[in-house]
Parts: C-alpha cells; structure tokens; sequence
C-alpha cells in the first residue's frame, strides 16, 4: 500500500500545470507622451557645460530614435555641416544609415563643440566635463537620460535612454508615418520589429466605444 506521500507523488507527476503561453510582442513598449519628451529637452535648456552636453545628446536620442551606444561612438565627422547630414553606424548591424541633419538637433550639437566640449585629441563627440578628459564610458548615456527623467518626477516603467526611442517611433505612428517609414528611421532589419507599435490603441479604441450611435442598441 502506498503511504500518501508517494500517493502525492505519483499525482504530481501526472499533473502537471501550464502556465499562460506568452507570445513575443504581445505589448506596445511602454513610453512617455511626446509632450514630455519636449519637457524633458526643456529641462536641459541652460548654460550650464553639463545643461548644453545633456541637450544635445538627448535630442539625438529622441529625434532620430537612435540607441545609447549609437550615440556615444558618434564622431566629429559623422556631422557633415555643409550638406547638413548625419552619419550614423547601427550598433547591431554595423550599416551606415544618413539623415538629414534637423536644425534644432544641429543647433544644440553645434552649441555644444563651441562652448561646452573640452579641447581634446579625441574624435568621439561626446566626452566627460572633468578632466581627464575622455568618451563617455558604457552606461553614461542612460545615466544621463536617467538622471534627466527622475528630475521631471514623471512615473515610468524604467528611466534609461532606450525609452525615448519608443517615444520616437510612437509619436511618428501618430504623425501618420507608415511601419516602413519609421522602421527605417530606426534603422529596424526586419519589419516585425516595428509592427509591436501598430497595437491597437486603446484610447481611441473607447472613444469609439462611447460614441453615440444615435439610439442604436
């Protein structure tokens, strides 16, 4: 006769529980409304060497979607200011993408190697404010972006860099950009990576929902 704890056993090894299957790009990234993203620029305006770096580093962040370590091997020559281009090297591809330079990003870049960069024989754009002067180290960028958020006291699921480029690839859907067009403004290979942002929009999903039919039921 078998004792109940070798009863117990054998049923556990019958049964067995499953959780929910969860399926990839089963949500949209989580991001700050687009008019927070212009708080968030406007809380670096300033004169300040680390206002006029942060300003300018931030706007490449959320313009161009570009990811923390795209910006931090930004080099002097990835700006051509005659044709009013920007070279960027994709971190996971390693293809070279060219943008159009827009005027608020090239004024703030431009602000910062005039007044806020410190001489030095480095190439890398953006560098530290306190000698030895130097690249920005990995993880430098987020902590700027974190920084930076935690200021305007706004709750979000998490504080780094990255979530500024959801907010970009979001506040272009809502301009009426198709999934190509902001897939290759992010530089996405694949299209799948940018359909996670063509969920359905809940909000405007319950305006159509309270939307008076007229009597209808």
């Amino acid at each position: 006769m078998k004792t109940n704890s070798a009863a117990s056993d054998a049923f556990s090894q019958k049964v067995q529980i499953k959780g929910p299957r969860v399926y990839s790009q089963v949500s949209i990234p989580a991001s700050p409304a687009w008019n927070n993203v212009q708080r968030l620029l406007a809380q670096a305006e300033g004169d300040r060497p680390t206002d006029i770096r942060d300003r300018a580093l931030l706007m490449l962040l959320a313009f161009y979607g570009l990811r923390a370590g795209e910006v931090r091997h930004l080099r002097l020559e990835n700006f051509d200011w005659e044709n009013e281009r920007l070279t960027v090297t994709r971190g996971k591809t390693q293809a070279v993408q060219t943008y159009p330079l827009a005027r608020q990003v090239g004024d703030a870049v431009l602000r910062y190697l005039q007044e806020a960069r410190p001489r030095s024989p480095h190439r890398k754009v953006f560098l530290t404010l306190r000698p030895p002067f130097r690249p920005l180290g990995l993880g430098s960028v987020g902590a700027v972006a974190y920084r930076r958020w935690r200021a305007l006291g706004i709750e979000l699921p998490h504080y780094g860099s990255h979530i500024l480029r959801h907010a970009c690839a979001t506040h272009l859907l809502k301009e009426g950009l198709s999934l190509k067009e902001i897939g290759d403004h992010l530089g996405h290979r694949h299209p799948d990576t940018t359909r996670i942002y063509a969920k359905v929009d809940l909000t405007a999903l319950r305006k159509v929902a309270d939307f008076d039919l007229g009597g209808l039921r």
